[in-house]
């Protein structure tokens, strides 16, 4: 009934034909500056925003990549496309999206306590079509960043209205088909957006992936984004068979695109509610959001195979959650003695009331429970910041934010039920030198924090009946539940410090460079594989970052960025002090044709780096190097013509790797390898785009 449903709503839309250096105005507060024209207005000198104008010619080979357009950031994925990517950044694999938080319209995408991983950050329900904005920030200097944002964050916003009504069709190798319809008439003096997709991919795995996705984001507000109103309404369907990373030792048996196990994958939804409200006064500026979110996950994974060698490795992991939020800002301009203040006051609240499992699966039918929880989370924060432009050429940024969390687990174990608070405050200060010749100086210093998964807060004994889950296990099953566990810290401090210039002193051109550290504490973390704890040591993270931004004429854009991290754990260990994972080099330029009739194109360069796979650095990941194309033709007024080749030059690179021990059938025991999922090869898509 669902997809008839979402067939309807597709075709029934077919006929629906200031920037300011030196002393602020309060305008300046609501401001969208495009990534080159943040002169007066940013804090640090790696924030920015991207705007539609720049994704427009940017070729995709997933939803989420629109998150490369932050400097320094991979996107990539070890399992099948249905789940959350993997995410990299500033000395972080930030697995599926700790310390890293997004949001959508307000509303926060990052799960915690979720089920596969603290911080998910699902964005296979993202359209980009319809991206009207990304702004982007790293580190801990921002009052209004809470939860998952010690490395960075990004708010993405969607259109409140469209050029003109579109339907499209791509079609590609790999079983690859996507119909959208997008339509924004206007109703009773406001705009009503209405766009449904419905997207299918098999992909290049020797198990086909039978990826199906049905989408629908239906929007109507009136006024504008910083003085008017907007309700939403966002439904998403995925169901896929993944393939998993593999031993690079069964690459000879199984392929370089087989599996070990056919019967992994997932489902998922996340169906929402959201309304934003903003109101812009002479004297002050207020917003709001309010939002409620549906949201469930069933994933079945294998990552080790057959330590098990009765029932394999395989294991479900459930997620299925309600949540209901709030955040709301106001902020007004002051005179202080000749001294122009802008002050900005805040709060966020969230709450999650979730079930959350671990089970022990083979062939996705459950035969043992890991973990089988009921939790309530709650957090509630209120934040300020104060801006004062001192002089012309100097102002600062003096920010608070405090945290409260209550966690509430009722766990199928007992012992590891119970409830727990914790809070946190996190100061911050930027001071921010110039203009001198269109350039900008800047130093900031803060601390923020993330959240750890609420079971590990309250475990106390081993759950988990597997054999060899923790260090000293035989391998006889259960022989390690119940061991005792300590429990894992609510709320872990970051604290970071940056440096750096930005400048648009050369015509066209906008350039930053940037100097960072991020500490880290020690800390156990909840392990979601395993139902049970961890310990993780305390670490520094520092590096440096170069990105540019060169509109030469009209109809090009030129964009590129260097980053270049280190990661190491700062205490005494014989196995070494290297972060695994932990990303070293990246850096990506690309070249955008804007539509100059009736041609448009775009091509882009990512570089991955080698990373280390273990404490020692004694094993490494291999570099990689992938380009894509898009080029447009514009067949009329109203039809055009696209055309994307991912992954031009057909190499065969590693999209991840990890380094650990499995055990494939046959195999007497356990052995150490690097795990490896490839890169996709040479794709190609071809869209047809009809204006209505």
């Amino acid at each position: 009934m669902k997809k008839i449903l979402f067939v309807l709503t597709l075709y029934g839309l077919l006929p629906v034909g200031a920037h300011a250096a030196g002393i602020p105005t309060l305008d300046e507060v609501a401001v969208t500056a495009k990534s080159t024209d943040q002169l007066g207005v940013a804090a640090t000198s790696s924030e920015g925003t991207v705007t539609a104008e720049q994704l427009e010619n940017r070729p995709l080979l997933r939803p989420a990549e629109v998150l490369e357009v932050v400097p320094g950031l991979i996107i990539s994925q070890h399992s099948g496309d249905g789940k959350a990517n993997q995410y990299y950044l500033r000395g972080f694999n930030l697995d599926h999206g700790t310390d890293f938080s997004t949001s959508l319209m307000g509303m926060p995408v990052n799960m915690p306590t979720h089920a596969h991983g603290q911080g998910y950050n699902d964005l296979n329900f993202l359209i980009p079509e319809l991206v009207e904005r990304v702004q982007y920030r790293k580190g801990t200097y921002y009052a209004g960043d809470g939860d998952f944002s010690a490395a960075g964050s990004a708010r993405i916003d969607y259109v409140r209205k469209l050029d003109a009504p579109f339907a499209q069709m791509t079609l590609g190798g790999g079983g690859f088909s996507r119909l959208l319809a997008a339509a924004s008439p206007t109703v009773n003096e406001g705009n009503l957006l209405i766009a449904a997709e419905g997207y299918h991919n098999d992909g290049p795995w020797t198990v086909p992936e039978h990826l199906r996705k049905d989408n629908l984001v239906v929007r109507y507000g009136q006024g504008q984004r910083d003085d008017g109103w907007v309700v939403s309404l966002l439904g998403y369907d995925a169901k896929w068979t993944a393939t998993d990373q593999i031993a690079e030792r069964a690459m000879a048996t199984v392929g370089r695109y087989g599996t070990l196990d056919p019967s992994t994958g997932g489902d998922t939804h996340r169906y929402s509610l959201s309304g934003e409200w903003a109101d812009a006064g002479a004297d002050g500026a207020s917003r709001a959001n309010v939002y409620l979110i549906d949201y469930a996950l069933n994933l079945w994974s294998n990552f080790t195979y057959a330590t098990d060698t009765v029932h394999g490795d395989q294991f479900l992991q459930a997620d299925k959650r309600t949540i209901v939020g709030a955040k709301a800002s106001h902020n007004w301009l002051q005179d202080m003695h000749g001294i122009p203040v802008i002050t900005t006051i805040g709060t966020d609240v969230r709450h999650d009331d979730i079930g959350v499992g671990l089970f022990s699966t083979q062939n996705r039918a459950t035969w043992g429970t890991v973990r089988d929880d009921k939790v309530k989370q709650t957090s509630v924060s209120l934040w300020g910041e104060t801006q004062l432009q001192w002089t012309e050429k100097f102002r600062s940024i003096l920010g608070l934010r405090g945290d409260s969390y209550q966690f509430d687990v009722n766990s199928n174990t007992a012992a590891n039920s119970g409830n727990k608070s914790d809070a946190i405050v996190s100061p911050k200060l930027s001071l921010v030198f110039g203009p001198w010749d269109q350039t900008e100086y800047y130093l900031n210093a803060g601390r923020g924090f993330h959240s750890n998964d609420a079971r590990g807060i309250t475990i106390s004994v081993n759950p988990d009946p597997r054999p060899g889950t923790r260090p000293g296990c035989t391998g006889v099953a259960g022989e390690c539940t119940g061991d005792a566990v300590d429990p894992v810290r609510p709320l872990v401090p970051a604290t970071g410090y940056e440096v750096g210039v930005r400048s648009a002193i050369l015509p066209g051109l906008q350039t930053s460079l940037t100097l960072w550290r991020l500490d880290i504490d020690s800390e156990l973390v909840f392990v979601g594989d395993a139902g049970t704890t961890s310990a993780s040591r305390p670490s520094r993270r520092q590096g440096v970052e170069w990105a540019n931004y060169w509109n030469p004429v009209a109809w090009l854009l030129v964009d590129g960025d260097v980053s270049l991290s280190s990661a190491r754990f700062t205490d005494s260990d014989p196995v070494g002090n290297r972060i695994p994972g932990a990303i070293e080099q990246a850096a990506s330029v690309g070249v955008s044709l804007q539509e100059s009739d009736p041609w448009s194109a775009g091509l882009r360069l990512r570089y991955f780096g080698p990373r280390p796979l273990i404490e020692d650095n004694s094993i490494r990941s291999k570099s990689s190097t992938l380009v894509n194309l898009m080029s447009g033709y514009k067949i009329s007024k109203q039809v055009r013509l696209s055309l994307e080749v991912l992954n031009l030059l057909d190499t065969q690179v590693s999209d991840i790797d990890y380094y650990y021990e499995s055990q494939l059938v046959g195999e007497a025991s356990p052995v150490a390898d690097i795990h490896s999922h490839p890169a996709e090869p040479r794709t190609l898509r071809l869209t047809l785009r009809v204006m209505l």
